[in-house]
């Protein structure tokens, strides 16, 4: 986890700079940093792209960016934050570095007190998945990588095969503890609290094993279609997308054993042994969608087979969770959005209570937003008689008091900031993530229509069981009324 460690003076080079994630992400978490003074005292940012892109107009490219993604330039540092970014065009190649070592230079001697020579440099490739190996080689052949950070976006890799050769170029370049591979999931305020809640309060921490726990589901549904990344999308599907990346990470992080300690590399090491633990998956155990109207979709194939929505069954062969499915769910244009982790208790048994209505028995956690956390009851409904009910008990993090909740690009970034991999994939975790997922790979299951709107195929829910899928479960049952309570819908 990140401490109050300053950053020393740090030169960015952002590849990708004027492309859509660096938009939407990476720069307004720079531009967070900067505005709750979290940046290192000295900083230059590079953008770095195939156009020819004089600085002030980067500027105004990013000060654009702000405006619709925010935080608004205007409020913040706006005119220290600008003076500190330059532009290198023509692209960075092995045979041709484009203009990217003469600007690095000139930011390196534009920064005061002579720190510029000794900056810290950090390489973020904001590019699609395919643009890597080139980018990696080129760092290391124009003498950019020694003692120099690397981040890189997910996808890590596109398939086990493609994994491997990827992850064993970054190694004749780069050393393990240079890089960063970010899953934002990490970096969310609700996803660190499932391991701080458990190890911090017994009451939790007691329960956090078969024992207790009938099943886990990360689920993670989607209003939204795939039109702005269609192309991207096509290529690469919900299963490379969202399962071996986000829901894998997500599980490990609510499987781990107790870490010997809360350090980055005892954290990492008891994430890997969870996905080292995973069952290969089979297609028995998966449900594939594609929402009807996909591939008329432009930039869809019109016989496109991409999966946009999957569901899975997935066995933790651990003792302490042997037998207890964990359910994973993503999808796009869905019955609703949703980022939650819930932890689904055994029924008490025995019990002198009769009719135990249903809600009363989950753990949730929201991981969207702030993040937040809800605690399923069965109490007694207040009155004469002796009357159950399901309700929850409320926990939004913005509560907390003295909280000031970072944006998960804002808070992963501060950490590449100081140097801290608590958060972040390794290679070894990777690896046994995508050996996990191959056997689905090499045999995928059908892909099955469903409605937009819908909550996926059917046999999604039948993948389930009787308890069903909690996201989704007011739209889907019959009937309702209070005592069904809110907890976990």
């Amino acid at each position: 986890m990140s401490d109050a460690t300053t950053p020393p003076p740090t030169v960015f080079v952002l590849y990708g700079a004027t492309g859509d994630l660096a938009r939407r992400m990476v720069l307004p978490a720079f531009y967070d940093l900067a505005c709750r003074g979290l940046m290192p005292e000295d900083w230059r940012l590079v953008g770095n792209g195939r156009g020819d892109v004089a600085h002030e107009d980067f500027r105004g490219h990013v000060r654009e960016v702000l405006e619709e993604f925010g935080p608004h330039p205007d409020e913040g540092p706006w005119d220290d934050f600008s003076s500190r970014l330059l532009f290198a065009g023509g692209g960075f190649k092995t045979d041709d570095p484009g203009s990217l070592l003469d600007v690095i230079a000139h930011a390196r001697s534009d920064m005061s007190g002579g720190t510029g020579e000794r900056a810290h440099l950090v390489h973020y490739l904001a590019i699609p998945p395919k643009a890597f190996p080139e980018t990696t080689r080129a760092i290391g052949e124009h003498d950019l990588a020694d003692g120099a950070t690397v981040v890189y976006e997910k996808p890590f890799g596109t398939s086990p095969d493609d994994f491997a050769e990827l992850d064993h170029l970054v190694h004749e370049v780069l050393d393990e503890q240079q890089v960063f591979r970010i899953d934002h999931f990490l970096g969310k305020e609700g996803t660190q609290d499932l391991h701080v809640l458990r190890f911090g309060n017994a009451l939790f921490g007691s329960a956090w094993s078969r024992d207790v726990v009938e099943q886990v589901q990360v689920d993670v549904p989607e209003s939204l279609d795939v039109a702005d990344r269609a192309e991207f999308y096509d290529a690469t599907g919900a299963v490379l997308d969202m399962l071996v990346t986000h829901l894998f990470q997500v599980t490990a992080e609510v499987a781990m054993e107790p870490p010997a300690s809360s350090s980055p590399e005892d954290l990492q090491a008891a994430r890997e042994e969870v996905l080292a633990a995973v069952r290969p998956l089979s297609k028995d155990d998966v449900v594939l969608g594609q929402f009807e109207g996909y591939r008329d979709i432009e930039g869809v194939d019109d016989d496109s087979t991409t999966d946009t929505f999957v569901a899975a069954r997935v066995w933790v062969d651990t003792d302490r969770w042997h037998g207890v499915p964990f359910l994973l769910r993503t999808g796009k244009r869905m019955g609703g959005d949703a980022q939650r982790v819930s932890l689904v208790l055994r029924r008490p048994d025995p019990t002198p209570l009769t009719h135990l209505p249903e809600g009363g028995d989950v753990l949730t956690f929201d991981l969207s937003g702030p993040g937040a956390l809800d605690v399923g009851l069965v109490l007694k409904k207040p009155g004469p008689e002796m009357a159950l009910t399901a309700t929850s008990a409320h926990l939004s993090l913005t509560d907390v008091e003295g909280g000031h909740p970072l944006p998960p690009y804002a808070a992963l970034l501060l950490d590449v900031l100081r140097g801290d991999r608590s958060l972040f994939t390794s290679s070894e975790g990777l690896a046994s993530a995508w050996s996990r997922v191959r056997p689905l790979l090499e045999d995928r299951p059908e892909v099955q229509p469903y409605a937009p709107g819908s909550w996926g195929p059917a046999a999604a829910d039948e993948l389930a069981g009787p308890r069903g899928w909690l996201v989704g479960a007011d739209e889907r049952r019959e009937g309702g009324g209070e005592d069904q309570g809110p907890a976990g819908s």
